[in-house]
C-alpha cells in the first residue's frame, strides 16, 4: 500500500474523495486530509505520505505554493486538482514536475487508471531507495584500513593484508601465511584479529567483493568467469558471500548502479 494526502478547501470534495472512492481497491491508504495550503504543508511535513492530491485554489497557500515548499522537507509524488479556469496554474505544477493532474469533477476510471501507473512508480521508487540503503551500508562493511592506520599494527598483520591484496586471486589461506612468515597460525590469528578486529577470510573476502565490482560493472564477464578471477571456487561461492557483504546479489546491485539516483523537486528546480 501507498500512502496519500489529500488537500481541499471544499469540504464536501474532500470528504467525498476520502470516503466515496475506494482507494484500498488502488492499493493506496488515506493517511490525512487538510483544508487549506498551509494545512497541507504541515501534514506534509508530520506524515511523509508518498502522494499528495491537492487542490489549486487555497486559502492562506495556494496548491503550487504548498507543493514547492514541502519538497524542500520531504519528497512525494503530486497530483493536482484542477478545473479549465485553472490552466495558468496547471501549466506551473507541470513545470514543478507534478505527476498528473485530474479535473473536476473527478472521473473514478480516469483515477484508476492514472493510480495503477502512480502505483507502479512509487514501488519501483522505494525499491530503488531500499536497494541504495542496502549498498550504502555495505559499503561500510567493504572500508579497509588506511595507511596511517595499518602503521599501528603488527609487522605480520600488515604483511598478511599485503598478501591478501596482491594474492586475493589465488588460493591462499592462513596456515600457508603462517608458514611464510615462519610463525603459527593460532599467533597469527590473534595478532591479525586483535589489529584488524576482522578475521583472515572475514578481511580476504572483502577484497575479494572490493574487486569483482569493476568487474562485474564492465558488463565483459560472466558471473563464473568474475568468481574465477577474484579468487572463489565457483558462481555459487561467490553469489553467497557477495550476497552477505553486499546486503543483495550481484545482478541486483547493478541494476542499483544503473538506477538513477533519486532527486526532488526542489534540486531539480535549483532550490538548495
Amino acid at each position: 500500500m501507498i500512502t496519500a494526502l489529500i488537500v481541499e478547501d471544499e469540504q464536501m470534495i474532500r470528504k467525498g474523495m476520502m470516503y466515496t472512492i475506494d482507494w484500498k481497491g488502488m492499493q493506496t491508504e488515506i493517511i490525512g486530509e487538510a483544508a487549506n495550503g498551509q494545512e497541507g504543508l504541515e501534514k506534509i511535513i508530520a506524515l511523509k505520505p508518498d502522494l499528495v492530491i491537492t487542490d489549486i485554489k487555497m486559502p492562506i497557500l495556494n496548491g503550487t505554493d504548498m507543493i514547492q515548499e514541502a519538497s524542500r522537507f520531504h519528497d512525494f509524488e503530486t497530483v493536482v486538482l484542477s478545473s479549465y479556469s485553472d490552466f495558468e496554474y496547471t501549466k506551473k505544477c507541470i513545470q514543478l514536475q507534478v505527476f498528473d493532474y485530474l479535473l473536476k469533477p473527478i472521473d473514478e476510471e480516469i483515477l484508476k487508471t492514472m493510480m495503477d501507473k502512480l502505483v507502479q512508480k512509487i514501488r519501483e521508487k522505494k525499491k530503488q531507495e531500499i536497494l541504495q540503503q542496502k549498498m550504502d551500508k555495505s559499503s561500510m562493511k567493504l572500508l579497509f584500513p588506511e595507511k596511517e592506520e595499518m602503521r599501528s599494527y603488527n609487522t605480520y598483520t600488515r604483511k598478511v593484508i599485503e598478501s591478501i591484496q596482491s594474492r586475493y586471486a589465488e588460493k591462499i589461506n592462513l596456515e600457508d601465511l603462517a608458514q611464510e612468515l615462519c610463525v603459527s597460525s593460532s599467533y597469527l590469528s590473534r595478532v591479525f584479529k586483535k589489529d584488524t578486529n576482522r578475521t583472515f577470510n572475514h578481511f580476504l573476502n572483502q577484497q575479494r567483493i572490493q574487486a569483482s565490482i569493476p568487474l562485474l560493472l564492465s558488463k565483459q564477464y560472466m558471473m563464473y568467469e568474475i568468481a574465477e578471477k577474484v579468487g572463489f571456487s565457483d558462481y555459487k561461492q561467490y553469489h553467497a558471500v557477495f550476497n552477505k557483504y553486499m546486503g543483495c546479489p550481484p545482478t541486483e546491485f547493478i541494476q542499483g548502479v544503473e538506477a538513477k539516483p533519486v532527486t526532488s523537486r526542489a534540486q531539480s528546480n535549483g532550490e538548495e
